[in-house]
C-alpha cells in the first residue's frame, strides 16, 4: 500500500480550483498553486510559507521584484518572474475590460476607469486621459513615473498629449501610493496650471481623480475645479 501522504497532492489542489475557485483559499494556498507551474517535482507550500514570511503578505510577494524573490532559498527565475508578472496582469486585465466601457461621464466612472490604471503600482505616476466630445476615451497616456512620492508634471506634456489625440476634455489622474487619496497643495497647484494651458487652447479639464488603495478622491466632486 501506498503510504505517501503527498502523492495526488497537486491534482487535488487543481480540482478544487476547478470545483470552487480560489476565493477560499488562503494566501498561501494560492502561492503554492501558482508556484506548481513553474517548480515540478517539489513542496511548493513549504516555499509559499516561506515567500509569506519574508515579504509579509500575498500582496508583499506580488509586489517584490523577481531579483528579491529569487533570494529566497529554492526559488527560480521562472518562479521569480511568473509571480512579479501577477500585478502588471490584472492592471492589463482591468484595462482591457473596460474597453467595454469607455464613456466617462460620472466622477464614479472616472474614479473606477482610474483605479484600474494603478492597479499594481508601488510608486507614484500620472496619466492623462483623452475624452472626446461625447466623453468617449480617445486615448490614455502615462506621462510621468515619479519616486514613491512624487511625480513631476510639466503642462506643455498635457497640452501636446491632449491636442495629439483630439481632445475635448481631460482627465488628469495620479495615485498616492501607501497613502492618502486627500490632495495635497502641490497637486491643488499643479491642476491649476494645468487647467490655465489647456483653457488656452480650447480644452478642459474635466476632473483630477487621485488614486490611493481602494479609493480615490475627485476634484470635480469637491468642487476644486
Amino acid at each position: 500500500m501506498d503510504k505517501n501522504p503527498h502523492k495526488g497532492h497537486r491534482q487535488r489542489v487543481k480540482n478544487r480550483v476547478l470545483r470552487e475557485g480560489v476565493d477560499s483559499f488562503e494566501d498561501h494556498q494560492i502561492l503554492e498553486l501558482l508556484l506548481f507551474y513553474c517548480i515540478p517535482m517539489k513542496d511548493t507550500n513549504e516555499l509559499a510559507h516561506l515567500l509569506i514570511d519574508r515579504f509579509g503578505s500575498l500582496a508583499g510577494v506580488l509586489d517584490a521584484r523577481p531579483e528579491d524573490l529569487c533570494a529566497v532559498t529554492g526559488i527560480t527565475e521562472n518562479s521569480g518572474i511568473l509571480l512579479n508578472l501577477i500585478p502588471s496582469l490584472a492592471r492589463r486585465y482591468h484595462q482591457e475590460k473596460l474597453k467595454e466601457k469607455t464613456i466617462l461621464d460620472s466622477t464614479t466612472k472616472a474614479g473606477e476607469y482610474a483605479r484600474a490604471l494603478f492597479t499594481g503600482r508601488l510608486y507614484e505616476v500620472f496619466y492623462v486621459i483623452c475624452l472626446d466630445s461625447q466623453n468617449r476615451v480617445n486615448h490614455t497616456a502615462l506621462l510621468h513615473e515619479g519616486t514613491i512620492n512624487e511625480a513631476p508634471v510639466y503642462p506643455r506634456l498635457i497640452v501636446e498629449t491632449a491636442l495629439r489625440h483630439q481632445a475635448t476634455s481631460i482627465i488628469l489622474a495620479h495615485n498616492h501610493p501607501g497613502g492618502s487619496h486627500q490632495p495635497s497643495q502641490a497637486d491643488v497647484e499643479v491642476t491649476r496650471k494645468i487647467r490655465t494651458a489647456t483653457e488656452a487652447i480650447a480644452i478642459t479639464v474635466a476632473d483630477h481623480i487621485i488614486v490611493a488603495g481602494d479609493g480615490y478622491f475627485s476634484f470635480a466632486e469637491n468642487r476644486l475645479l
